[in-house]
């Protein structure tokens, strides 16, 4: 029991990363109509935030020792990050909590390159077939992912957890497990903790705020809200940011699971839009759903008990689920008539 249990968190954090990702995408889609292949290279771009916030705030300063020196004679280099000569304790819990603290930084970063984004590519792709919205997308993410290892080097740059974040901890204590049987990673049921509390937070903006009401109306009568005398193509645009908003601060928070490289995006993003189509593309429950039961499908798949039954299953879980899902119900979990059916 207590291995299902394992799984199943195990699952959670990684369909937690599957879930923002896709409903960034499903908002875009629903909303403008735009299948963005370049999605996953904004998860990237929220991931290089932290790395880049990380390395500004632990610029060290180097004074030489007057009192004591090196086996070779000469004095001893003291480094001290500038933060702390400059506030302290504090400065060393900036340093410490870099990648939490840099969402602050990546909101509005990753804000504005989704705009930017929207308004100067994009836009000029609305009317165009999906075929070329693909291909414009995936060149942008293959320039994006080049210019990040052209500053950034092409290994991955290690990102740590808070000190009090990590290690284990003994999660099955919680609910009524011995110590010891369920042992999880503190940082990966914060990320999960962070996930939820995004998509909730995503939902409960489009359901309960009018802005949210209006962009939920555009979604589905963009034509109707426009005579209404509402400019929905700027509050589509600023969804636009959203959703990249979503996608970078989903990469920031996973960069001590995973270490950042350039090629970051690519790897989640063809996931991702398996994600997208199983949910039903422009459904953003089902795009959330279907994030957090591939999660867990492709955590059980990788336990060594299963492996040994099916080798590579774990590889494949997903497309087969798919696949699966798909045969029976061609919309996916909770797709809607007419959406890309054309």
């Amino acid at each position: 029991m207590g291995e299902i249990v394992l799984q199943i968190l195990n699952g959670l954090d990684k369909g937690s990363a599957y879930a923002l990702i896709a409903l960034g995408l499903t908002l875009i889609f629903g909303t403008l109509g735009v299948v963005n292949f370049a999605h996953g290279a904004l998860f990237m771009l929220g991931a290089f935030c932290a790395v880049t916030f990380n390395a500004l705030i632990s610029y060290e300063t180097v004074t030489l020792s007057e009192t004591e020196v090196t086996a070779w004679g000469t004095a001893l280099e003291i480094r001290e990050p500038l933060l702390q000569s400059w506030f302290g304790d504090f400065g060393l819990w900036l340093v410490d909590y870099s990648v939490p603290v840099s969402i602050l930084v990546a909101i509005p970063v990753m804000f504005l390159i989704g705009v930017t984004m929207e308004r100067g590519l994009i836009r000029f792709f609305y009317s165009r077939p999906h075929a070329e919205q693909i291909l414009v997308t995936f060149g942008l993410a293959i320039v994006l992912q080049e210019i990040i290892k052209k500053f950034y080097g092409a290994n991955p740059i290690p990102q740590p957890a808070p000190e009090s974040l990590r290690g284990m901890m003994d999660f099955g204590v919680w609910l009524g497990f011995a110590e010891g049987v369920v042992p999880y990673p503190t940082w990966r049921f914060v990320y999960f903790i962070f996930a939820a509390l995004i998509i909730g937070g995503v939902f409960a903006f489009l359901r309960y705020t009018t802005f949210g009401m209006v962009v939920r109306a555009g979604m589905a009568d963009r034509e109707t809200v426009g005579l209404l005398g509402i400019d929905i193509n700027k509050r589509f645009t600023w969804m636009f940011g959203l959703a990249a908003t979503v996608a970078g601060l989903a990469g920031v928070m996973y960069t001590p699971i995973l270490s950042p490289d350039y090629h970051l995006g690519m790897d989640f993003l063809v996931i991702s839009f398996v994600v997208v189509v199983v949910g039903g593309m422009g459904s953003l429950p089902g795009a959330v759903a279907a994030g957090f039961l591939l999660g867990i499908l492709q955590s059980f798949a990788s336990m060594n008990e299963v492996k040994s039954l099916l080798p590579g299953i774990d590889q494949i879980i997903i497309y087969l689920v798919a696949v699966i899902i798909l045969l029976t119900r061609p919309r996916g979990l909770m797709g809607r008539a007419g959406v890309m059916e054309d």
